[in-house]
């Protein structure tokens, strides 16, 4: 539609340019403010330009807050400022100079928004709704692409943990693995090198805990702030040299670990890749052409171990989830910065 259209172009444009130096960080949500819930409004609505925008951001550029837009008699207006939007309005947010990214809130209610779209200069990726490259994946990497179906929403609580694990580890910008394994197994340890310099005995269950509660405390507002706070600690321990370990039920094992090969093992030597992108295609390659010692340590642990996953932030801002692949047999890695933006 014309609107959405509109949107975008004044964003890009908003975000080449700069206020005392700085470049503007916005997030725009299309809607009437009677689908806000306490919304901040301006007595007179603002034209929607690329210079009010710039001149707006300082004060709305802390996450949760979205400038409102909405059109009036053809034209688009800014009318206010608000946290609380509905599930899948059109959301489009100014990251950095020239990349936008279209989003919707998810239907669940909290955590990470779904993306749609990520524009980065004349570059566009749309993200593959149709799951075409998630035939055998993780839960994960559905919960991810934010599909609406029923079976996707009831999956959409468990995995939204290990999104904000992703989000998190990518923010602190310092790289980092976060291994995810069985809980109540063993045989993850064939793939570890001991002795692990930070050994977590007994296992920190803080996070499982939270995960553990019921429906009815996980819709308020101080068990999401326990649940963001639990994942910020957790996220930060990957910024340490070495993998932290996590179980499935999201208890704490270890962290600073060093991967190693199972006595008998064969090395990794290829491995399928691909970007949850339409258009985008699996390209089968040697995992150090992924990335350094990470990647291929993570490739490596995910190769004798089956039935874990390797999650993998770059100090680029890079983000891979290792995971494998009954049906190619072999490990496969997803690349999902696009989706963590």
């Amino acid at each position: 539609m014309k609107e959405i259209e509109a949107i975008i172009d004044v964003a890009f444009w908003a975000s080449l340019l700069r206020e005392e130096g700085r470049s503007p960080k916005i997030s725009l949500a299309y809607l009437p403010p009677a689908q806000a819930e306490q919304p901040m409004q301006f007595e007179r609505w603002l034209p929607l330009t690329p210079a009010i925008l710039t001149k707006l951001a300082p004060a709305v550029e802390r996450p949760g807050i979205h400038l409102g837009v909405w059109c009036e008699d053809d034209t688009l207006y800014v009318w206010g400022a608000t946290r609380t939007i509905p599930g899948l309005c059109f959301v489009l947010e100014v990251v950095e100079p020239g990349l936008l990214v279209v989003k919707h809130r998810r239907t669940a209610g909290y955590g990470k928004f779904a993306n749609v779209a990520v524009l980065r200069g004349e570059q566009v990726k749309m993200v593959d709704g149709n799951g075409a490259t998630l035939s055998d994946s993780s839960d994960l990497l559905a919960a991810m692409l934010g599909f609406t179906s029923a079976s996707a929403a009831s999956r959409d609580q468990s995995a939204d943990v290990l999104i904000q694990l992703a989000v998190s580890m990518r923010d602190h910008g310092r790289g980092g693995s976060l291994l995810v394994v069985p809980a109540g197994t063993q045989t993850w340890q064939q793939s570890i090198i001991y002795p692990i310099p930070y050994a977590v005995e007994p296992a920190f269950n803080g996070l499982a805990e939270l995960v553990q509660q019921s429906s009815e405390k996980r819709s308020t507002n101080q068990w999401q702030g326990d649940l963001h706070r639990a994942i910020y600690g957790i996220a930060g321990l990957t910024a340490v040299d070495g993998a932290t370990i996590i179980s499935d039920r999201y208890e704490v094992l270890a962290f600073g670990a060093k991967i190693g090969r199972p006595e008998g093992s064969s090395p990794v030597m290829q491995m399928v890749t691909t970007e949850p992108v339409a258009g985008g295609r699996a390209v089968v390659i040697h995992p150090a052409q992924s990335g350094g010692t990470r990647h291929l340590s993570a490739a490596q642990f995910v190769h004798d171990q089956h039935d874990a996953l390797a999650l993998v932030a770059s100090q680029d801002g890079r983000f891979t989830v290792f995971a494998w692949s009954p049906t190619q047999q072999m490990v496969h890695a997803h690349r999902i910065d696009s989706l963590l933006l």
